[in-house]
C-alpha cells in the first residue's frame, strides 16, 4: 500500500527531523500497523554460509550444432519447429537447390573424366610394355589420371558436405540434424530463398547444462573448482567447472561455469535464475531483497532494536552487499538473531531519509 506524504509528516514530526545513521526511529503501535512493517529474525532461513548469486542457463558448446544451407536455394519442407525432440540422422528440412544441381554435375563429369583416363592409362601401360609406345607417354598419362582422379574425389567431398549424392541429378537436398536433441531455435522461414552458410535451425542436447554465475570477487576468491550449488527454489545440484581469471571492470564480478546434470530438465536455456554456492568464505547473511535500502551510495537496514505491544524501535544500519540473486540478497553487517525490517520499509526509508529527499 502507498504511504501518503501528509502521512509520513505527521510521523515524522511524531519522531523527530530526518534521521542519521546511529539514530533511532520509534514507532507506536498504531504507526507500525499503518506502515505495514514487519520484521524477520536474520539467518532463519539458515545457510549463514551460502551465497545467493544470479545465473543463467546456457548449453555446453560442444552440445550445440546449427544447421545450416550447404548450398544457395529455397526452403521446400521444414519437418521440425522450435521445442520439437529430434533424432541423429532424422529430416529436418528439405532444399531446392540449382547450385545443388551443378555440384552434381561437375562431379558427375569429373568422376567421368577421371574413368576415362584409368581406361587411357591402363592401355598405354600395356602399349608400353609391348615397346609400340615410349615411357614419357606412360608418364603423362599417368600424371593426368592421377590429376583427374583428385578433381573427381574433391567434387565427391564437396557432395558429401552438401548432403547430395553423386549417382543421380537431383536438385532436392535433405538436411538432417547431427545429434539427438531439442529444436531451440528456427532461423528460416518455408519458401525462404536463402544463401549457403545460412543458418535454418539450432539444435541441442540439454542435459547436462551450463550455469554462468556472476560472483562479487571476495566470494569467488574462496571458491574451488568441484564446489557443489542448488539452484534457488529447485532440487537442481550440480558443481563448479570453471572459476573465471578476469574480473568485470563494470560489475566487478567474476564468471563462475558451473554444471547441473540431475534436474536439468527444470531449466531452460536462457533463463534467469539464482544458486546458492557452498562454501563461498563469507560470513554475511541471505535477507529479502526488500530488506535493504539504498541512500547517498551506501545499502542500508532497518534493524529492530526492542520492541513491545505500546513501541518498537529500529535502528538504521549500513550493510554490505555480497551477493544478490533472485528476490534474496546476501549481506555482511548483520548477525544471526537480529530482527530485520523485509515489509514495510519504504515507509521507514521516507522516515530515514526525510519526505522528498533521496
Amino acid at each position: 500500500m502507498a504511504i501518503r506524504p501528509a502521512l509520513l509528516v505527521c510521523l515524522m514530526l511524531a519522531v523527530g527531523a530526518p534521521l542519521q545513521a546511529a539514530e533511532t526511529i520509534r514507532l507506536s503501535a498504531a504507526q507500525q500497523k499503518t506502515l505495514q512493517v514487519v520484521s524477520q529474525t536474520a539467518g532463519e532461513s539458515g545457510g549463514a554460509a551460502v551465497s545467493a548469486l544470479p545465473a543463467l542457463v546456457v548449453v555446453p558448446n560442444a552440445q550445440m550444432r546449427v544447421i545450416a544451407a550447404p548450398v544457395g536455394g529455397l526452403i521446400d519442407r521444414l519437418a521440425v519447429a522450435p521445442g520439437s525432440q529430434v533424432r541423429k540422422g532424422q529430416v529436418v528440412a528439405q532444399l531446392a537447390s540449382p547450385q545443388g544441381l551443378e555440384l552434381q554435375r561437375d562431379a558427375l563429369q569429373a568422376s567421368s573424366q577421371a574413368g576415362l583416363l584409368q581406361q587411357s592409362l591402363k592401355r598405354d601401360e600395356q602399349l608400353f610394355a609391348e615397346g609400340l609406345i615410349p615411357e614419357s607417354r606412360v608418364q603423362a598419362t599417368r600424371a593426368a589420371a592421377a590429376q583427374a582422379a583428385a578433381q573427381a574425389n574433391e567434387r565427391r567431398q564437396g557432395l558429401a558436405l552438401a548432403g547430395l549424392a553423386p549417382s543421380k541429378l537431383a536438385g532436392s537436398l535433405a538436411l538432417v540434424s547431427p545429434i539427438d536433441g531439442v529444436v531451440l531455435e528456427q532461423s528460416a522461414q518455408l519458401g525462404q530463398r536463402i544463401e549457403a552458410s545460412a543458418p535454418i535451425y539450432r539444435i541441442a542436447k540439454l542435459s547436462p547444462l551450463w550455469l554462468e554465475v556472476q560472483a562479487p570477487l571476495n566470494l569467488a576468491s574462496g571458491l574451488h573448482e568441484g564446489a557443489p550449488l542448488k539452484v534457488v527454489g529447485t532440487d537442481v545440484v550440480g558443481k563448479l567447472l570453471a572459476i573465471g581469471k578476469a574480473v568485470d571492470a563494470a560489475s566487478q564480478t567474476v564468471l563462475l561455469r558451473a554444471e547441473v546434470g540431475k534436474g536439468s530438465e527444470q531449466l531452460i536455456p536462457g533463463q534467469a535464475v539464482a544458486v546458492e554456492l557452498a562454501g563461498a568464505g563469507s560470513a554475511g547473511l541471505r535477507l529479502p531483497a526488500g530488506a535493504v535500502i539504498s541512500h547517498e551510495g551506501q545499502s542500508w537496514v532497518f534493524v529492530q532494536s526492542t520492541g513491545n505491544e505500546q513501541e518498537v524501535q529500529f535502528v538504521p544500519r549500513p550493510v554490505r552487499l555480497l551477493g544478490q540473486g533472485g528476490d534474496s540478497v546476501q549481506v555482511d553487517g548483520v548477525k544471526p538473531g537480529e530482527k530485520v525490517a523485509v515489509k514495510g520499509v519504504s515507509g521507514l526509508k521516507a522516515i530515514f531519509t526525510g519526505v522528498g529527499k533521496e
